[in-house]
């Protein structure tokens, strides 16, 4: 029988990379709102571990349901980490990634190349009803771009350059993504538990 495991998020583009980086196990993924969570979970967490534990347990309380929730952001160094948990919200708006982008790349204007080390992270939580919630880190450094590169992912991905990539992420295709990403090797980690499981 086919696992449902729900994605305690609404972002399209995470329920795609995650049904895709899944597929080799007998699992259905669905939205916390396809599965009948309408709920906005509040992110008051200081790290990507508390929002996404917050967010997992929450659907899988609410459903009884494995629920897999990911925090993940961008932290640049010259900004000291920032945009980090903030990341979504960055610009203010939850989720505009166009003023996010805009904002980023305004306040590192005139920073040097050398000077924008960045990392992508991502924290996923598998929370199950009755059992210790469980976390799995990824983390892909680069570096930040002075100009939007690319059309496809989401979020910050047309202005990170992955270390030793010659394309950004918005520019690669979604199979290399899916190699390097911050949430694959996250994933890959969530991967191998669940088929222990």
């Amino acid at each position: 029988m086919t696992r449902i495991i729900v994605l305690a998020s609404r972002n399209e583009g995470k329920l795609t990379e995650l049904r895709s980086l899944l597929s080799s196990l007998d699992l259905s993924v669905v939205s916390s709102f396809d599965a009948g969570y309408k709920l906005s979970i509040a992110e008051n967490g200081t790290t990507f571990v508390e929002n996404a534990c917050t967010k997992a347990e929450t659907v899988s309380k609410a459903l009884d349901c494995w629920a897999v929730a990911d925090d993940s952001g961008l932290e640049v160094d010259y900004l000291q980490g920032m945009p980090g948990v903030h990341s979504a919200r960055y610009a203010g708006n939850q989720g505009d990634d166009s003023l996010n982008n805009e904002k980023l790349l305004s306040v590192l204007a005139g920073v040097h190349k050398e000077a924008r080390n960045a990392r992508f992270v991502s924290v996923i939580a598998l929370a199950r009803p009755l059992q210790k919630t469980v976390c799995f880190e990824g983390i892909c450094e680069g570096t930040i771009l002075t100009e939007l590169r690319g059309q496809g992912g989401f979020g910050y991905d047309a202005l990170f350059l992955p270390q030793g990539e010659q394309e950004s992420f918005a520019e690669m295709s979604a199979e290399r993504k899916n190699l390097i990403s911050h949430r694959a090797i996250a994933m890959a980690k969530l991967r191998e538990h669940l088929g222990k499981l």
